[in-house]
C-alpha cells in the first residue's frame, strides 16, 4: 500500500480553494511589510484574512504552535513566533503560512525585504526563489524525490550559498506534514517516486553561510548557527501525470 496520499477531483477542488486563500493571504501580508511594524501585527492580519475568506489557519495550534504565521527574520531559518519584534530597514523576513479548507492543508512561504536591503540579501532571496522555480519545473509523476533535492542543492551551491540540510519539504494533505520528506540536498534518481495526484510542499531554505542550525530558547525558532542570513520560499504542488499544478 502506498504511503502517499492520493486525492480525488472533489478533494482537489478543495485544495485549490485552500491554496488560493493562502496565496492571496501571503500577498496581502507581504504588502504590509515595512520598517516599524511588528511581526505580531502581520500575524493578526493573516488570521483575519484567512478566516474572512472561509479558511482556517493551518499552523495555529499545530503541535502547540501559538500563531497563524511563522515569521522568521534574518538569521531565523523557520518557526519564528510572531510578537512584539519590530521590523527594521534592511531586514528580510520569511513569512510561512498554512491554510485548512474542507480538512485539507496547503503550505507556502515567501521571503520579503524590509525597505532597502543589501545586495547579499537580494541575491540570497533570488537564489531561494529560483531554486524553488527550477525544482517545480521538473515535478511530475515518476520523478524521484532526489531529483527535486538535487535541483535545489545545485542552484544554491552554484551561487555560493548553502541549502539547510536538516530542514525539508514534505508531503501535505489531511495533515500538515506527511510522507515523504523532501530534502534540499540530495542525489538525482534516488528516493521515493512521486505518483500522480499526490501533494507535496517544496521549500528551499538557503543560508548565506553554513548549513549548521541551532534551536532557540522558545523551543520553536531555529537559527543559523553562524547567524547568517536565511531565505525561504515554498509552494504546495499537485503532482500530475506529465506536469504539476502549483496550488499556492
Amino acid at each position: 500500500m502506498s504511503r502517499f496520499q492520493i486525492f480525488n477531483e472533489q478533494e482537489v477542488a478543495s485544495l485549490r480553494k485552500s491554496g488560493g486563500i493562502l496565496h492571496d493571504c501571503l500577498a496581502h501580508v507581504s504588502a504590509l511589510v515595512e520598517p516599524g511594524i511588528t511581526t505580531g501585527f502581520l500575524d493578526s492580519m493573516a488570521e483575519t484574512f484567512i478566516r474572512d475568506h472561509g479558511g482556517i489557519p493551518g499552523f495555529k495550534g499545530y503541535q502547540g504552535f501559538p500563531a497563524t504565521l511563522c515569521t522568521s527574520v534574518n538569521d531565523v531559518c523557520v518557526h519564528g513566533i510572531p510578537g512584539s519584534e519590530e521590523l527594521r530597514e534592511g531586514d528580510i523576513i520569511s513569512i510561512d503560512c498554512g491554510v485548512v479548507f474542507d480538512g485539507l492543508n496547503t503550505d507556502a512561504c515567501v521571503t520579503v525585504p524590509v525597505g532597502a536591503i543589501s545586495s547579499l540579501a537580494q541575491r540570497l532571496m533570488d537564489t531561494s526563489k529560483d531554486a524553488l522555480t527550477e525544482a517545480i519545473a521538473i515535478v511530475k509523476a515518476g520523478v524521484h524525490v532526489g531529483d527535486i533535492s538535487a535541483t535545489v542543492e545545485k542552484v544554491a551551491r552554484a551561487r555560493g550559498f548553502s541549502p539547510i540540510r536538516a530542514l525539508t519539504g514534505h508531503g501535505v494533505g489531511t495533515t500538515l506534514h506527511q510522507y515523504p520528506d523532501i530534502p534540499n540536498v540530495g542525489t538525482a534518481k534516488t528516493g521515493p517516486v512521486l505518483p500522480a495526484m499526490t501533494l507535496i510542499a517544496i521549500e528551499p531554505i538557503i543560508s548565506a553561510g553554513s548549513d549548521a542550525i541551532v534551536e532557540g530558547d522558545d523551543g520553536w525558532a531555529i537559527y543559523a548557527k553562524d547567524h547568517a542570513l536565511i531565505a525561504h520560499f515554498e509552494h504546495t504542488l499537485l503532482v500530475l501525470p506529465g506536469s504539476n499544478e502549483v496550488l499556492t
